[in-house]
């Protein structure tokens, strides 16, 4: 009898861990737990619709000044600006991974290259050994990097050695959805989806002159020599970073994440990107809607008088806000929604593409337009949104509906960017 009930309470628990369902639709089971969590130095912006636009008239620029009544989906957005320390985690990354491939490549022994996996499959390009640091004053490391990674001897300031930045050349892939998506393209893609793969190349080195270039007859050379460099610039706005270097620093921070999480079996994110334009203005009015400002009020400054943000007040006088140039990030309030120069400091760029009609063809849900230039098009289709303003700009251009525009390929002292990542799901309560 007692062996008869073991055997009983075996065929119980295979039945209970049978995924077949015992003949009822029950979906595939033992599937991970989605239990989504805050990505560091991000902030949840819930689900919502506002009016898109200034919240008042603007003869001069009546072009861009329409309205239109938009919903967006959740999403995080980054809480600050992207800061120069962090750009400089991405730069030091595309450096080490250049040395590690050129030493693995020239068969300098602890630096072998992954080229199968643990099948045997062959790996395309190969993979990279991140355990072993670098041996930056090792004999043969020097030897082997010194014509691949420095400035020649013709090239350098009083003999020092340095790295040659012009060869910090990044590549990612991509998979254009939008194209792939398209009913002429379908067919194409049940045949070889490959055609719908890009994998771009892009030096991602910031543009360290444009404190010089951006401004005739205005000394700002120790910025030039020092913004992106000095420990004292850490917490600052990183600027001097085009549109396409801002989009290769998106995909670079997917492309960790998603190693850290694939390392540890969890389910992964959304990639980050740029804000759409809807998603940038939405964050910035953090709950105030037809506000002209991320705090709420009309004017620049709050009941003591003290400006709340960094630009050019009143008639020039840079410094009445605090800030002659840029100023360390949160240095100013956040808005409701916790995000700190949502006005001024730096302008942000955004994923869209400018069109001064957007606003009449763009959907309602989401709005979104974005036209992937090339190099060989006309300049007016390179132009981006950047949304914001910035420390040089007067208060008109860090209200949250003003728009402007950069070229995707140019560089500014005064544009920044931040980043965002889809929230998979519809709100967080759903998880709870």
């Amino acid at each position: 009898m007692k062996n008869l009930f073991i055997l009983g309470l075996i065929a119980i628990v295979f039945a209970s861990c049978s995924t077949t369902g015992n003949g009822e639709l029950i979906g595939v089971q033992n599937r991970p737990i989605w239990n989504p969590t805050d990505p560091y130095g991000m902030v949840f912006v819930p689900q919502g619709s506002f009016n898109m636009g200034p919240g008042d008239q603007d003869v001069p620029y009546a072009h861009v000044t329409q309205h239109k009544t938009v919903s967006v989906a959740a999403f995080y957005i980054d809480e600050t600006e992207i800061t120069n320390n962090e750009y400089r985690q991405f730069v030091t990354w595309v450096r080490d991974s250049i040395a590690r491939i050129i030493l693995g490549e020239n068969g300098v022994e602890g630096y072998e290259l992954i080229e199968e996996d643990e099948y045997g499959n062959f790996i395309d390009p190969p993979n990279i050994d991140w355990n072993r640091p670098i041996r930056w004053e090792d004999a043969e490391v020097r030897e082997v990097l010194e014509d691949e990674m420095y400035l020649p001897e013709h090239e350098r300031f009083y003999s020092r050695r340095q790295f040659d930045t012009r060869k910090y050349n990044y590549r990612y892939e991509d998979v254009d959805i939008v194209r792939a998506s398209s009913r002429s393209n379908k067919a194409k893609g049940k045949e070889d989806r490959s055609i719908f793969v890009e994998k771009p190349e892009i030096n991602i080195f910031p543009d360290t002159l444009v404190w010089t270039s951006d401004y005739t007859y205005s000394y700002n050379d120790p910025l030039s020599r020092n913004y992106f460099h000095h420990p004292a610039f850490d917490d600052y706005p990183v600027v001097g970073v085009s549109w396409k270097q801002a989009v290769a620093f998106s995909k670079w921070r997917t492309h960790i994440l998603d190693n850290y999480l694939n390392d540890r079996e969890e389910p992964l994110h959304d990639e980050f990107r740029l804000p759409s334009e809807s998603e940038w203005e939405y964050a910035a009015r953090g709950g105030y809607d037809l506000a002209p400002y991320p705090w709420g009020g009309p004017y620049t400054t709050n009941d003591a008088g003290c400006f709340l943000a960094n630009f050019k007040p009143r008639r020039g006088n840079y410094t009445a806000d605090g800030g002659l140039r840029t100023v360390k990030v949160a240095s100013y309030n956040p808005n409701n929604f916790g995000l700190y120069d949502m006005a001024g400091n730096v302008a942000e760029w955004t994923s869209n593409a400018y069109d001064e009609s957007a606003f009449n063809f763009a959907h309602d849900m989401n709005f979104d337009f974005n036209y992937d230039a090339e190099d060989s098009d006309p300049e007016i289709l390179k132009r981006k949104v950047i949304r914001g303003g910035s420390w040089k700009d007067i208060s008109h251009f860090i209200q949250v509906g003003t728009r402007d525009y950069e070229f995707q390929d140019t560089a500014k002292s005064y544009i920044g960017f931040r980043n965002v990542i889809s929230f998979i799901g519809r709100d967080k309560a759903d998880f709870r």
